[in-house]
Parts: C-alpha cells; structure tokens; sequence
C-alpha cells in the first residue's frame, strides 16, 4: 500500500472515531444547532479572507468551540468546517487532512479547558491559538509531502517545510490578532449561547420532522455566523429567571412559603433569602406590601429555637450586611456556641456542624478559631470510606447532599485542598447520574436540591461543575433542564414540590456561591425595584436545608420534609436583531445563508439528533 492510500486509510479512520465519539455524546437538537452554528460561521471565516493567504479566523473559532463546548463538539466543528468550506476551494487529498487536523485543535481547545480551568484570559488564548496555527501548517506541510511526492525521499520532506514558513508564520500572526480582537469576546458569547439553549430545553410533546430540524439549525446558522463576522449583536432575548420567579412569590408579609400563594414560613422564607442574596439582592431590598425579608424574620425572631433556625438566621443577616450578635434583642452567634458539644460539633451531626461552621465564619470567626477549628476536626471524623459524608455520623449513608455540605464547610474552614476535600470531590464525580445531576439516595431519580448541594460542593472544592460531566451531560446543565417558563425550578422530571425552596436553592448553585456568602451590597430604592424586575438568574447551589421544619424537627425534619415528599410523588431564543450594518452587507448574508443550509444538512447526515422527548 502506498503512503497517500495508507494515510488516508488512518486519516478515515480518525474521522470515524472522531464523529463517533460525538454522536455518542447523544447531542440533543438544540446542542446540534449551536454546533452546526460554529461550524458555518468557522467556514464563512475561512471565505470571507480568502483574498489574504493564510490569514483565516477559521483556527481560532474551532479552538474556542472545544475550549468552551468540550472535545467532541470541538471535533465536529473542525472537521465539518474543513469539508464543508472545500466545497468552494475546492476537495482533494488534503480535505481529509484538514478535517483531522482542525478536528484534533477542537480537542485541543478541551483540553486546554481542563488544564487551565477554563480560566485564561485574552493573551493566553491568543498564544494558544498561534501555537495551534504553527501546528496545523506542521501537519498540512506533512500532508502536502506524503500526497505530492509519495513520501519518498526526506530530504524533499524539508523542501516543503522551509517554502511554507511565510504561510505558517502568517496563519499564526493571523490568529493571535483575531483572538486578540475577540476571543474573550467569543468565548463569552459562546458561553451565553450554551446556557441559553441549556435553560430553554424541555420535554418536547410533539416534533417536527428531523429534516425540518436540520433545515433550521443550518438557517439559524447563516444568521448567527453572519452577524459575528459583521461585528455587531443585540441582546438576546431572556427567558424568565429564578430570581424573578422568588422575587414574585414573596408574601405582603414580606416572608415566603413554600409555593407562590402559601403562607410564609422561617424555613422558606430563609431559602428564599439565601437563593435572592446569592443572585446579589440583598434581602433588605427584597420587599413587598413595604416589608423586607428582614422585617418579616425580625417579626419572627423569638420562635428561633433550634439549631438549623440560628445557623441559617446567621447566613441570612450577614448576607443583609447586619449583626448577627445584636438581632431583635438577641445574640444569635452566642445562642449558637452554646449549643456545640464537647467534642466541636453541633448536635453530633455532620449538617447541623457543617452550618455550624457556615455561620461561624458568617459572624466574623476565622479559620483557626477554636469553635471553627473543632468543629473542623470533627467533621473530618465522620467522613466514610467511601469519602463522603452522611447526614448525621459516620456510618450513615453517603450522599450528594451532605457531602456538598461538609465540602463547603472544610473550605470555610480553611481545609479546601486536603485529601479528605480530595476525596469527597471523588465521591461526588463516582456518583454523578446519567443525566448529569445527583440523587438523594444511591440508584436514585436526580433531583435538583441534591444536585445543587453537588454543585456547591464541588465549587468551594475549586472544582468547576461544568468539568464533571457524565455521558457528556453536567449538573448544572440538569439544573437548567428543570427550569419553567415562568422561572421556577422543578424538583425533578416527575416531581414540581415546594417551587420556592426548590427555586432558592438552585439559584444558589447557579450562581456559584458556596457558604457563608458575602454581604450584599444595598441598592437605592428605585433602582433595586428596576433591577429585580428585569433580573436574570444564572450558576453552583444550597445544601439540603439545615434549617428546621416547625416543632423539634430541626434541619433533619427541615430536609426530611424534601425527600419525603419527593418519594412520594415518584422522585427516583430568540435570536439577536439584525443590525443596520449587516443589512448592507446583503450578498454575504445570502452566501452565509448558503453555507449555513449546506453545513445544517451534513450534520443531518452525519449526527442524528436525540429523540424529543429526551430530557437534557
């Protein structure tokens, strides 16, 4: 076999692995349409500077796909775009080289994610960009020799090299100034775009027919890529937000129940606070009827009488900017210390201690303060073989729940990187579900208390949750799957109990914040109406409440009161306006529009999308 056969029979397949590996990610029709989106606006690049040799954006956008979207969207971008754009330079020996190599920057681009943590900022991405230009000339340099000459002799290998350094070195030059223009820019849009197609997901109950599908992604395509390359985009539409949805349910009493309509409790009023001051509301802002959160828990404090009240109350009003030590003639932080047992904890259980230590440092205490620092070692005592964390000893049952606890906890206390955090990290990632968020119990329906515990876990762990993923799927990507139209968040797929609290604590884990949060800055009186008026939610989540439900149940019946009742019910975009100067770009648009039909129908043939009544 000769050298141009054999390299084509490798290069075939890799292509094959390559869009195998992402077809067995089951991309859902929405993922489907960003993808074929990135994949027109990378050829649509590539012709609209044909007139500069080499100096194409085509490189930089199939890497910040993979570093944005992961390995196998990465892939698909890349090779589709190179097929796809030979159409008008023309298909040869080379195509299959192309679609590999820029098919391998995708991945890349994954991994390059992974190692940074998705944190790089704009010259960091521009090097990486250059470095991949150099890169793919090495390849396509390569490929020239082995199609042009048979391979034969090496010192021809060195001929192709050397006349192709001034494209090369243009390629690279090329991609560093375009990344250097937009990549930040890019990478944030693409972020956006991914989250919006995550949240608007919802079981289909009916379907067009998969080529009207396709038809529209590729339609869809033309118009995102060419209103990138014009430069210019207006805010896209919002979908209603969580913050929104807490934000409306509160009562004229200015308290919260558990569903829009119920009356107010302590127990939900207090998720609702957290989940609002984590979207950045201070609770004395949130207010209704002329009463705030805050009066409403004042109004109430002298029922305060177990642990989980106390600990959440603390979190609260530091969220408020107030003092937890002089609170409607109580000192809440002292009532607290003299409820911890000899040995550090709280109750003797691992949910009531980790909020113990959530307060703690919420009222000022440091690290290496005795109560923190008992209450620490302790914690540490309960952890399981298994590396996670039960409700009340060790011994208990490991779950998502108080294994996100005990992880934020250890970070509060200081103990963030130590191979106990280690380990519980690992104990989350074993027990991720298929559809990328977490159960209460082992073999359990994901539900999203359990999987917004996860995730606020895992973020105080400095682990990003969009890096653990299962089959492709994420928890925070669940998370924005069970989100209604008007906001709210379901429980689970089968389950829509206690919206508000359920709302609260996701929104916590959207947001990304761990306990204790940080005061909240105060708004003026207009402008904070206007603000949660128009306010959308985003990012990591709450742990299962270790707040108490009324008389003597403490946090266990708090969260009890959850599980139980899932059990019972079965637990287990608009595009942007098109702005003038695109309009005067008419004959690029109807080239664009050509592309983004051409690549639509290649990834009709080549992915299938998943079924529409497949949840993501």
């Amino acid at each position: 076999m000769s050298w141009p056969l054999l390299s084509l029979a490798v290069l075939g397949l890799a292509l094959a692995a390559g869009f195998a590996w992402y077809e067995r990610a089951h991309p859902g029709a929405r993922v489907l349409a960003l993808v074929a989106t990135l994949a027109a606006l990378a050829v649509v690049g590539r012709i609209a500077f044909a007139p500069l040799p080499n100096v194409k954006p085509t490189t930089d956008i199939v890497l910040l796909t993979g570093f944005v979207l992961g390995g196998a969207p990465g892939f698909a971008v890349g090779a589709v775009a190179a097929v796809v754009s030979n159409f008008f330079f023309g298909q040869g020996p080379w195509t299959p080289w192309q679609m590999v190599t820029w098919g391998a920057v995708g991945v890349g681009g994954a991994a390059l994610a992974r190692l940074t943590r998705g944190r790089l900022g704009r010259v960091g991405l521009a090097v990486a960009c250059g470095t991949a230009g150099l890169l793919y000339g090495a390849v396509l340099n390569f490929s020239a020799w082995v199609n042009f000459t048979g391979g034969e002799t090496t010192g021809s290998l060195a001929v192709f090299y050397v006349r192709a350094i001034p494209f090369d070195v243009a390629h690279a030059v090329g991609n560093v100034v375009f990344c250097l223009a937009f990549g930040p820019a890019f990478v944030r849009a693409l972020r956006r775009a991914r989250d919006r197609f995550e949240i608007r997901w919802s079981q289909a109950t009916g379907a067009a027919p998969a080529a009207g599908r396709r038809g529209i992604a590729g339609g869809g395509a033309a118009l995102v890529m060419a209103l990138t390359l014009g430069l210019a985009a207006a805010p896209p539409a919002r979908a209603a937000a969580p913050a929104r949805y807490l934000q409306g349910a509160q009562n004229p009493d200015g308290g919260f129940g558990g569903a829009p309509g119920q009356g107010s409790t302590q127990l939900h009023t207090g998720w609702a606070a957290l989940g609002l001051a984590a979207a950045g509301r201070n609770p004395r802002d949130v207010t209704r009827g002329g009463r705030s959160i805050v009066d409403y828990l004042r109004a109430g404090a002298g029922s305060l009488d177990d642990s989980g009240e106390l600990e959440r109350t603390i979190l609260i009003l530091r969220a408020a900017g107030l003092n937890p030590r002089s609170f409607a003639g109580r000192d809440l932080v002292a009532e607290l210390l003299r409820r911890r047992k000899a040995d550090g904890s709280i109750s003797r259980q691992v949910n009531l201690t980790a909020f113990g230590i959530f307060a703690l440092r919420a009222a000022g205490s440091r690290p290496g303060a005795a109560p923190v620092r008992r209450a620490a070692a302790w914690l540490l005592r309960q952890q399981n073989r298994d590396g996670g964390f039960g409700f009340a000893r060790r011994g208990t049952a490991s779950d998502p729940d108080d294994t996100g606890a005990a992880l934020q906890a250890l970070a509060a206390a200081g103990r963030r990187g130590t191979p106990a955090a280690r380990r519980a990290v690992g104990y989350l990632r074993g027990h991720q579900n298929a559809d990328g968020g977490f159960s209460l119990t082992a073999g359990g329906a994901s539900n999203a208390q359990s999987t917004a515990w996860a995730v606020q876990g895992l973020v105080a762990a400095g682990v990003r949750p969009d890096g653990v993923r299962k089959r492709g799927r994420t928890p925070l990507g669940y998370l924005r799957s069970l989100r209604a139209g008007d906001g709210g968040v379901r429980y689970s797929r089968s389950s829509a109990q206690t919206p508000v609290w359920v709302t609260a604590q996701a929104l916590t884990a959207l947001e990304g914040k761990p306990f204790p949060l940080a005061p909240v800055p105060r708004r003026a009186r207009a402008s904070a109406h206007r603000s949660l008026t128009r306010a959308a939610g985003g990012t990591p989540g709450a742990p299962r409440a270790a707040g108490s439900a009324p008389a003597g149940g403490g946090a266990r019946a708090g969260r009890t009161s959850a599980a139980s009742s899932a059990r019972a019910a079965g637990r287990g975009a608009a595009g942007p306006l098109t702005p003038a100067a695109l309009r005067a770009q008419a004959p690029l648009v109807a080239a664009a529009y050509g592309v983004g039909v051409m690549t639509g129908t290649i990834f009709g043939g080549v992915i299938t999308p998943s079924s529409p009544g497949e949840s993501r």
